[in-house]
């Protein structure tokens, strides 16, 4: 028995793919920039004491 699944199904589970890889690429970037935010921000801290 064979089961054709339409292309319209395969064609959303890509769109869903590369979402979640956009919001997972996107978390990283905002949370590296963050980081290098405060990091900036605690060694002006620390210098200026």
């Amino acid at each position: 028995m064979e089961t054709s699944v339409p292309s319209s199904l395969y064609l959303g589970l890509g769109i869903a793919a590369l979402g979640l890889m956009l919001a997972v690429t996107l978390g990283i970037v905002y949370l590296t920039a963050v980081e290098w935010r405060d990091r900036r921000r605690r060694d002006r801290d620390k210098r200026s004491r």
